[in-house]
């Protein structure tokens, strides 16, 4: 057993692309960290800021919202949506001191099994690198004894 920190990815995949990439990985028996908890969306424009607060609230050290790449989205244009709402997000984010490597976007069609292999275990090891999110003490400045006060109120 080792004390490394493991961190918690949660996914939101768009079902056209990237959640067949994360498929096609496994199938291709592709060997990626296990630290992904992937969640199929039905597009990536879809996927509403506040879910990513919330993966974040409860325990998640980071979130990756994967798409279809520009000009190929299967609804049109969901994945701009995406981006814009990904840089507004970003920079409210990095307003409560949360690092950019914490909240990733990435576009992977469904033959990209590998790419989206080898960007999860890339940003694992950057989450590993940054250590626990801990969102009550950075971003509400709450610590441990504070904590167990609110819950019980």
């Amino acid at each position: 057993m080792t004390d490394q920190f493991e961190p918690v990815i949660v996914g939101f995949l768009c079902n056209w692309c990237s959640y067949r990439a994360a498929d096609l990985a496994g199938t291709a028996r592709i060997k990626y960290a296990p630290n992904l908890r992937p969640i199929r969306v039905m597009c990536s424009g879809r996927v509403d800021p506040q879910f990513v607060l919330t993966a974040l609230l409860n325990g998640a050290d980071g979130v990756l919202i994967a798409g279809c790449h520009p000009g190929e989205c299967h609804y049109v244009n969901g994945n701009i949506k995406t981006l814009r709402r990904f840089l507004l997000l970003k920079k409210t984010l990095k307003q409560w001191g949360i690092e950019d490597e914490r909240v990733q976007l990435l576009w992977a069609s469904a033959s990209e099994g590998i790419f989206l292999a080898e960007r999860v275990n890339k940003m694992t090891e950057e989450l590993r690198a940054l250590g626990p999110l801990r969102w009550h003490e950075k971003v509400l400045g709450m610590n441990g004894a504070e904590l167990v006060t609110v819950k019980e109120a």
